[in-house]
């Protein structure tokens, strides 16, 4: 059987991936269903599915749970968000190992003090370089001794915002250095800036396929970052788009909008026609009443 974070590296280097935020296994079955080769799993839209905002409350169980019912449903390869870390030193190596039982592909650690706050929010504060730095050591070290190697280890540096782009390139080269396979530069405000991030990763050590380390976007809505398509990412350099919270912000807006109709006349029959119906919920699940349903019926083998 290929390790996920070995089929997501092949995927990368025939192209662009694009990852849909998946925040529970039914999504992911969606996410599959659509057609797509990957899906993300953020911490942002998983706090918020269970009513917290994105501040690090929820446990590393917390999340390897969702990460088991996503990869488990969508038989797809699945990046995963691990915040800060979950803590210094050994909590690390055991994010790593924990989310590779889970059935990531990989995972992105950030270089945020903790508490963090999400990435496009204005003050943030970093942890020194040589700190995360052997955050990711640990992480490459985990990712040699669970996966062979093969578990994505990806750096996150939230620089931009805080010490400028030259300190977000310097960071993201020594990250580099001790070990990390992927760069997620958050927070970039241009299209130009997305550019000029890609070129300094290029000579650096690594596998994409023009050389240096993996590189990850962030496509969230509402943020710092320009709404920019998948092919303008691929033709500057980058190997993968996280889309993380635009699955539950399409799918809660119109929650909102029944229940306030619910509310107002007592029934919600003229929301039947844009209701996701049985059959379709079947068919998603695989399932036929009265047939044997048979564990996990993925939706991609």
């Amino acid at each position: 059987m290929v390790q996920p974070g070995a089929r997501l590296r092949a995927l990368m280097k025939q192209g662009c991936v694009a990852l849909p935020g998946a925040f529970n296994g039914l999504v992911g079955r969606l996410v599959a269903e659509a057609g797509f080769d990957g899906c993300y799993v953020s911490g942002g839209a998983v706090s918020a599915a269970v009513g917290c905002p994105d501040i690090g409350l929820l446990t590393l169980e917390g999340f390897t749970r969702v990460i088991h019912d996503v990869t488990t449903s969508s038989g797809l390869p699945c990046i995963a968000d691990a915040d800060t870390g979950f803590g210094e030193g050994e909590m690390v190596t055991k994010t790593v190992w924990e989310y590779h039982r889970a059935g990531a592909a990989g995972l992105h650690i950030e270089d945020q003090v903790f508490p963090k706050r999400c990435g496009h929010l204005d003050g943030k504060a970093l942890i020194p370089t040589i700190d995360m730095a052997a955050k990711v050591g640990r992480a490459r070290r985990a990712s040699d001794a669970c996966s062979d190697g093969t578990f994505i280890v990806c750096a996150r540096t939230d620089a931009r915002a805080v010490e400028g782009m030259q300190a977000a390139v310097a960071r993201a080269k020594a990250y580099v250095e001790a070990g990390a396979d992927m760069i997620f530069p958050e927070g970039l405000h241009t299209e130009s800036e997305f550019a000029e991030f890609a070129s300094h990763m290029k000579g650096l050590r690594g596998d994409a396929p023009d050389g240096g380390p993996f590189l990850l976007a962030n496509m969230t809505e509402f943020g710092k970052t320009p709404m920019l398509p998948l092919s303008t990412y691929a033709m500057m350099g980058y190997h993968c788009v996280i889309f993380p919270v635009t699955t539950l912000r399409v799918a809660m807006k119109p929650v909102q909008e029944m229940l306030a109709t619910l509310r107002e006349k007592g029934t919600v029959e003229e929301w039947l026609p844009k209701m996701y119906s049985r059959q379709e919920l079947y068919s998603s699940l695989r399932y036929t009443p009265g047939v044997e349903w048979t564990y996990p019926s993925k939706t991609k083998e």
